[in-house]
């Protein structure tokens, strides 16, 4: 009995060392396509690959859960030899990723339970789980599930629903204050909110031409003297002679008509 049931193990280990080897070799050479061959690759052979893997792994799943294969978790492993020394036979199985079997090797490799650190933060999460009562627990639950619905009902809206809200909101959205809007045009239209008040010279009174300057350009004076000079040279000098620092009469009304605020001319 104890013989048949070692045969049986034995063959259960070798048809899964088959199977998982089947499986390695389909994976080497997907990855190999996928890093030298991506340029080649197509969406459909994509697909069969993957096809592939899920059949293979599927087998796996079948033999292990077979009647004829016996329980693997009832099975005891027990290192017969440890050594610090490489061994060539142990590199050449695990393909050169397992050279030694050695103290420092044998708890990760052989290990059935979690690593101590893993094990203290279950035990916390197990902890703090036990004191969350079933009301709390049951409004969590329910609010993560409108959450997830929410995020679900979004993604499956269509592309143009999404589109026409965030126009309508960025329509709907004021992008100028109506008040600053009508004070400006009262301000242009009937000149309301207009200071009458003119700039004064260092004396007290206003210069003669020294009304408001346009920025960047001669002032009114400058520019009425310009075209009045301009007006005598066309006309060949004619007219009567002008006193030296004496500006003429019809340079000064023009200076004025164009120092007057516009609203009271």
């Amino acid at each position: 009995m104890q013989q048949r049931e070692e045969k049986q193990l034995e063959a259960s280990i070798d048809a899964l060392i088959n199977r998982v080897a089947h499986l390695k070799n389909s994976l080497h050479s997907f990855i190999f396509k996928l890093e030298n061959e991506y340029d080649r690759l197509t969406w459909p052979s994509v697909l069969d690959n993957f096809a592939l893997l899920s059949g293979q792994l599927s087998t796996i799943n079948k033999l292990m859960r077979s009647e004829k294969t016996p329980a693997f978790r009832n099975q005891v492993i027990i290192p017969l030899l440890l050594s610090p020394d490489r061994d060539e036979e142990l590199a050449k199985l695990t393909e050169q990723r397992v050279p030694v079997f050695s103290h420092e090797i044998v708890p990760d490799h052989l290990r059935t339970k979690p690593d101590p650190e893993v094990e203290e933060q279950e035990k916390q999460l197990s902890t703090e789980a036990a004191r969350i009562g079933p009301d709390v627990t049951q409004k969590q639950i329910q609010t993560l599930n409108k959450l997830c619905s929410n995020l679900l009902e979004k993604l499956n809206n269509p592309r143009e629903d999404r589109e026409a809200e965030s126009s309508a909101m960025r329509q709907n959205k004021p992008t100028f204050n109506p008040a600053d809007t009508n004070a400006l045009v009262a301000a242009v239209v009937c000149g309301k909110g207009l200071s009458n008040h003119r700039p004064q010279g260092p004396g007290g009174t206003v210069p003669p031409g020294g009304g408001p300057m346009l920025s960047g350009g001669p002032n009114l004076q400058q520019v009425t003297m310009q075209r009045s000079t301009n007006q005598q040279a066309a006309m060949g000098g004619q007219g009567p002679p002008q006193q030296p620092g004496k500006m003429p009469s019809s340079i000064k009304t023009n200076i004025k008509s164009a120092s007057m605020h516009p609203y009271q001319r």
